[in-house]
């Protein structure tokens, strides 16, 4: 019996740091790669965060090939193109090949400022008719949000065409606009990953005149979230002038680092014809996976480059990705 008294203790031990919070954070980066733990003290307490991260040494990137016409080319090889990672030919190909059939995560961001209110019903109109083509039940989903000087969720991830088209028609239009702040949550709350059972295509189509006013967020971490959630983003202007003002400016901008593309559609019809586009290049898309060359987890930024060795080829991708931090 002289042990009863340290099993008690013991135990008394025991039961108390068994009722301590434990916190733990763990975020994937990639399908593959090595698994690193490593321990911090949390910024507003002694306690220690166990953090789990699973390396990138795969990276995937989605792109479109054309021809002089602006045409799709859709019957390319590997051989056909030239990859850099951070300026240097990857370590290996994994995977190349024409990606159809990956499920599309798909968020539509209307603006309903005052600004854009002469073609409002036609766009919504236009909006409508794009998701019930693009959307395939059971397999792709989509989410609407409003926004103005605030960005309201209209309908969540669903792949049902007929509860998404009720949530554009609901939208009424009037107030400023914060373009920035809808762009940088839609990625922030809704897209972006930290690990992926099953691999999708994340892509969010704005229309807007692009004139923020009220953003909390900047353009430059707008487009920064969208490249570290792996969005591509498309854009249709609804300025209807006819000039190139500061918000088409602003929406090309955006496209173009993240490797989508921005219409600007003067007539009622060519928004129908922006988003048939948009509709097209969905299903007309590669796929490479490779392993970078001589990389490092220390969260910076890594360009891609990937360029057509084929004459009058032109390539769109995405300009990069943040690598993460360990």
């Amino acid at each position: 019996m002289k042990y009863t008294g340290k099993y008690f203790l013991l135990a008394g031990l025991f039961l108390a740091v068994a009722g301590l919070p434990l916190r733990a954070q763990v975020s994937y980066f990639a399908p593959s790669g090595g698994l690193a733990a490593s321990t911090s003290p949390s910024p507003d307490s002694g306690d220690s965060v166990l953090t789990i991260k699973k390396r990138v040494d795969e990276v995937n990137v989605l792109f479109i090939a054309t021809d002089k016409h602006g045409k799709f080319v859709r019957n390319l090889d590997q051989k056909d193109f030239a990859i850099l990672d951070d300026h240097k030919p990857p370590q290996s190909i994994v995977n190349f090949r024409r990606e159809i059939d990956l499920p599309i995560e798909l968020g539509l961001l209307i603006d309903t400022s005052g600004s854009v209110r002469s073609r409002f019903d036609f766009e919504q109109d236009a909006a409508v008719s794009f998701l019930q083509n693009t959307v395939r039940p059971n397999f792709d989903k989509a989410f609407v949000v409003g926004f103005n000087g605030q960005s309201q969720m209209m309908q969540d991830f669903t792949d049902s065409a007929t509860l998404l088209s009720a949530a554009v028609h609901r939208m009424h239009d009037g107030g400023g606009t914060a373009l920035y702040d809808a762009i940088y949550r839609a990625c922030h709350d809704n897209l972006i990953k930290d690990h992926e059972d099953h691999p999708s295509r994340r892509a969010i189509v704005v229309v807007s005149d692009g004139e923020d006013n009220q953003s909390e967020f900047s353009e430059a971490q707008a487009i920064e979230m969208a490249q570290r959630a792996e969005v591509i983003i498309y854009a249709i202007s609804t300025d209807d002038s006819g000039l190139i003002l500061r918000g088409d400016k602003v929406l090309q901008r955006i496209a173009d680092a993240t490797g989508g593309r921005a219409f600007f559609p003067f007539k009622m019809k060519d928004i129908k014809n922006s988003f048939s586009a948009i509709e097209d290049e969905l299903r007309s898309q590669y796929i490479v996976s490779y392993h970078p060359a001589d990389f490092e987890a220390n969260g910076r930024f890594r360009p891609i480059e990937i360029t057509a060795l084929k004459k009058d080829l032109q390539v769109r991708s995405r300009r990069g990705y943040y690598a993460p931090r360990q």
